[in-house]
């Protein structure tokens, strides 16, 4: 039996009066998305417990099988596990985006999506000027990076940045027992990235400077049990982001990288999915997930939110339904993470929506692949780390 998780990041919204009160996902022309639907099971589940934070961090836990109230750790660590940083016990590791601010405003939470080499070149600076036995900083990919602490900070109450995009940043700095040094740092950081050549450049070229950090998503060294412990299977994940190869690492799950997988809008959709179709010939399961649509929601861009939608329905869910349409022996579960609607341009803890399609699911008479057909089908997961369960154990919704 082979198995596929399909996450589209952030694909759920409200309805938009510019699209005749419909969401994007009703928009979107989406025909594969729709046939896992109607032949398969729709419903809704609930990604994000209640009194947590509606993160990718603590949604895609939830996708992956694991109970977020009893695994979750903080943003931070689980991309230091990708990096390959080894936390020590004392050690709290940052997530440290690379963002724009103006006029005491935080204006894009990315740096206008920064390349991955003027950004290595930016954080490998900060780390020479202000690395020292209690604080390193480690590049990652594009805007997002790490930053460990040791000792300290732990205590911080952090907001993310793509929460306060065009808002004064200095109301949202860091607050707690431990904010003040969590402030110094990014403000010494800002002196520094103020005066780099690469951000003269970028202002030059009219670009968005990276000129200055934001620390968030903090926590310590995680522990989960191995997917091959849980479910008896193997498995690999393919995705562009830190966050979601570190939770497939901890999990002893493969990692595949993608040539051309961005995390942004040009990510190489197809690529993604054939690397999937191809692990499942020695893998028995196969995670993909995909940024741009949330990229596309954070940034306010309706346009560029459908294209993600119908882009991951033609090239990822397209190409494998196609690989896998002679196959008897497989199941696909199809979801968000989280909602992340346009209006808001932030995540929220709405429930998502789900299919449960393959071997054994019966057709429940859905009519598309959308929050309100969703709403309709009354099947409603409250924990929706158990689909996984669902989906392997072949468990009744």
């Amino acid at each position: 039996m082979k198995y596929v998780i399909l996450v589209g990041d952030g694909m759920c919204d409200y309805p938009i009066a510019e699209l005749g009160n419909k969401t994007p996902l009703e928009a979107a022309r989406t025909p594969n998305m729709d046939f896992l639907a109607c032949n398969g099971k729709l419903g809704l589940a609930r990604t994000i417990p209640d009194r947590m934070s509606p993160a990718s961090d603590v949604a895609n836990l939830a996708i992956f099988g694991y109970d977020p109230k009893v695994y979750y750790s903080g943003r931070g660590p689980l991309e230091a596990v990708n990096l390959g940083v080894n936390l020590e016990p004392e050690d709290v590791a940052f997530r440290c985006n690379l963002i724009t601010v103006s006029d005491d405003k935080l204006i894009d939470y990315s740096a206008g999506h920064i390349s991955t080499k003027e950004a290595g070149v930016l954080i490998k600076f900060l780390d020479e000027k202000l690395g020292s036995s209690e604080v390193r900083f480690y590049p990652g990919v594009s805007y997002r990076h790490l930053a460990v602490i040791k000792n300290k900070a732990l205590k911080a109450r952090c907001i993310p940045p793509h929460d306060i995009t065009g808002r004064e940043f200095k109301k949202c700095l860091p607050g707690g027992m431990d904010a003040q040094f969590l402030i110094s740092l990014m403000q010494q950081a800002t002196k520094l990235l103020s005066g780099h050549e690469i951000n003269q450049i970028r202002l030059d070229l009219k670009e968005n400077p990276a000129n200055m950090i934001w620390l968030w998503g903090q926590g310590k060294k995680p522990n989960l049990p191995s997917f091959k412990e849980k479910y008896g299977i193997t498995g690999s994940v393919i995705s562009a982001v830190d966050l979601i190869k570190g939770i497939g690492r901890l999990a002893g799950l493969e990692v595949i990288n993608v040539q051309g997988a961005t995390g942004y809008y040009d990510t190489n959709y197809k690529g993604k999915a054939e690397s999937a179709v191809d692990s499942l010939k020695n893998k028995d399961l196969a995670y993909v997930h995909v940024e741009a649509p949330d990229e596309a929601s954070h940034n306010g861009d309706l346009q560029q939110k459908l294209l993600a939608i119908e882009r991951f329905d033609q090239l990822v869910v397209g190409t494998i339904l196609e690989a896998l349409k002679e196959k008897q022996d497989f199941r696909i579960l199809l979801m968000p993470d989280h909602a992340t609607p346009l209006s808001l341009r932030t995540h929220t803890a709405d429930s998502v929506c789900f299919a449960l399609y393959g071997r054994g699911i019966q057709a429940a008479g859905a009519e598309g692949f959308n929050e309100q057909q969703a709403k309709k089908s009354g099947i409603f997961l409250e924990n929706a780390h158990l689909l996984m369960d669902r989906l392997i154990r072949e468990k009744e919704i």
